[in-house]
């Protein structure tokens, strides 16, 4: 919990007014997840990582007509407000861009969240099945593009520790 609602309530929270519709990929019982969106499981089968989810999400735009999505991570909830407009801005050629944070020469990827043309799941597919699991190799093998975001507080801080979790609720404190 954070700010008396869940980590995954807040990057719902803001990411809502980007797009147009959410889903979640999580394997295992859809239920436990109560906020009405669809629930995609991995389509390949060993839990191969994030990966997977890229290519559920995919899927699941591609089956909506969609010729791009967006993934963020459920654990990071101070991802930027402009995240999908910024993607989108990256190149207009490529769309096909991830974002990084840092400044000056040093670049930090953050390749969950980033806008996948739906074009590739069918390659995806075929090199997650082959073994593939690095997904900043796998993106740029395929053409990404990192979109920039400095910020003085890392906009892509993700919580995995109690010492995370603390950390975030001092940010929201300040918020």
């Amino acid at each position: 919990m954070l700010d008396d609602h869940s980590i995954l309530h807040h990057v719902i929270r803001r990411l809502s007014p980007q797009v147009q519709r959410m889903a979640i990929n999580a394997n295992g019982d859809a239920a436990r997840f109560p906020f009405g969106f669809p629930v995609l499981p991995d389509p390949v089968p060993g839990f191969p990582g994030p990966l997977a989810g890229v290519l559920a999400a995919m899927d699941w735009a591609a089956g909506l007509g969609a010729d791009t999505v967006v993934t963020v991570a459920a654990d990071t909830p101070f991802f930027p407000t402009d995240l999908v407009a910024r993607l989108q801005a990256t190149d207009g050629t490529a769309r096909f861009s991830l974002a990084a944070s840092g400044f000056g020469d040093a670049l930090d990827w953050h390749p969950v969240f980033g806008l996948w043309p739906t074009r590739l799941r069918h390659d995806l597919r075929r090199d997650l099945l082959t073994g593939q699991r690095k997904v900043i190799r796998w993106a740029v093998q395929y053409g990404a593009v990192p979109t920039r975001f400095a910020a003085a507080e890392d906009p892509f801080f993700n919580i995995n520790t109690p010492e995370d979790l603390a950390s975030a609720r001092e940010r929201t404190r300040d918020l």
